[in-house]
């Protein structure tokens, strides 16, 4: 078995069609990739997600070691085969943990130490750990352990950050994963464009297979993280795949596309669909306002996902009036195939030139919504 391959088809500008290749299947990029945090994508059985055209997928480090813990996915033959998933896996670091949970962790050159959401114990976590969790739980793309901070952080406290998440990322390199692992290396360093040339830069020295852009989408204007994202490309090497962190609304999607990004994840289409909300090539929908509960078209026209083959927006209104959690399911289909067959529409339009008229198209009907990154 061997690490990930990744090969440009196509290229438009910054934009390019390509494919990698996993021991797990081949992923056509630019790609979405669904949030499996705990090993499930919520609301959804692995047959689901796999016919709504997703072949990869992301689960969380952090999360799985402490439930069910490394070592029983291990003695399961892995993630592929504890949660029954036959496509690729990417789990993330617990780098993100270090921000979300600030309150609960403290943080130093050797490893942050986390005070368990679950029941209070304490975690050490260091690089090394990071990488042997995920190795132990069998992924193909596994992320070096890095240093996230929230914008605005100050400059000095970005810098500091981004150091440590080199230091990291040089002891990651040095720790055992198994062949057919792939380690991605995290750019880090806030709004600031020096910090984010100069981490990227080292990263590409350390000749990783890919490489990440964390720490976007976290509180800076959209104008920064757009600055920031367009600066960082054109420090990372062109013939490995990119990958922007946490990051799914459809204008940034579109947006990172256009900076040269391959690879994306978010919790947007679950979490909006566990709230009512659709995403059509129309616009957002909300299914539960009492306008649909007369209505029996499915919830998007020409939309070829099960949720609208079998089933009426009136229906779903009624699941959600009735709290009946197939709501859950059957929106979550449908917002996860729209976000493959938008992905699909972004690799038609880099080849016939018209992504830029796509984009126009597309913020006519969605306004930028917040941080969605889980």
């Amino acid at each position: 078995m061997a690490q990930l391959t990744y090969d440009i088809l196509f290229q438009s500008g910054n934009a390019r069609i390509g494919k990698v290749k996993t021991v797990h299947g081949e992923i056509n990029t630019p790609v979405f990739m669904p949030v499996g945090t705990q090993a499930t994508v919520k609301s959804l059985m692995p047959g689901d997600i796999w016919d709504t055209g997703s072949r990869i997928i992301l689960c969380n480090a952090y999360h799985l070691y402490l439930r069910p813990g490394p070592d029983i996915v291990k003695a399961a033959g892995g993630l592929h085969r504890f949660m029954n998933w036959p496509g690729s896996i990417l789990t993330d670091s617990g780098g993100f943990q270090i921000m979300s949970l600030g309150h609960m962790v403290s943080i130093s050159d050797e490893e942050a130490v986390f005070r368990s959401h679950i029941d209070g114990s304490l975690i050490s976590f260091s690089p090394e750990e990071s990488i042997r969790v995920q190795a132990a739980l069998g992924a193909d793309i596994i992320m070096c352990l890095d240093h996230c901070t929230r914008s605005p952080a100050p400059y000095d406290v970005a810098k500091k950050a981004m150091d440590r998440t080199l230091l990291w990322a040089r002891r990651a390199q040095k720790t055992e994963v198994s062949a057919h692992q792939s380690l991605f290396g995290i750019v880090q360093g806030s709004i600031y464009p020096e910090l984010r040339k100069q981490c990227a830069l080292e990263l590409a020295c350390m000749d990783f297979p890919g490489y990440a852009l964390g720490g976007l989408s976290v509180g800076e204007s959209k104008q920064e993280f757009y600055d920031i994202l367009h600066y960082t490309g054109e420090f990372l090497p062109r013939e490995k795949p990119r990958y922007l962190m946490g990051v799914g609304h459809p204008l940034d999607l579109i947006e990172g596309v256009m900076a040269g990004i391959d690879m994306f994840d978010c919790v947007l289409p679950t979490r909006n669909a566990r709230h009512g909300r659709a995403f059509t090539f129309s616009g957002p929908l909300n299914l539960k306002n009492a306008r649909f509960a007369m209505e029996f078209a499915p919830i998007e026209e020409g939309c070829d996902c099960r949720a609208c083959q079998s089933f009426s927006r009136a229906y779903i209104r009624h699941l959600f009036s009735a709290r009946e959690s197939l709501a859950w399911t059957l929106v979550s289909i449908h917002n996860i195939r729209f976000f493959q067959r938008f992905m699909d529409k972004i690799r038609k339009c880099i080849l016939d030139g018209t992504l830029a008229g796509f984009r126009r198209e597309m913020e006519k009907l969605y306004s930028a919504q917040g941080d969605c990154r889980g």
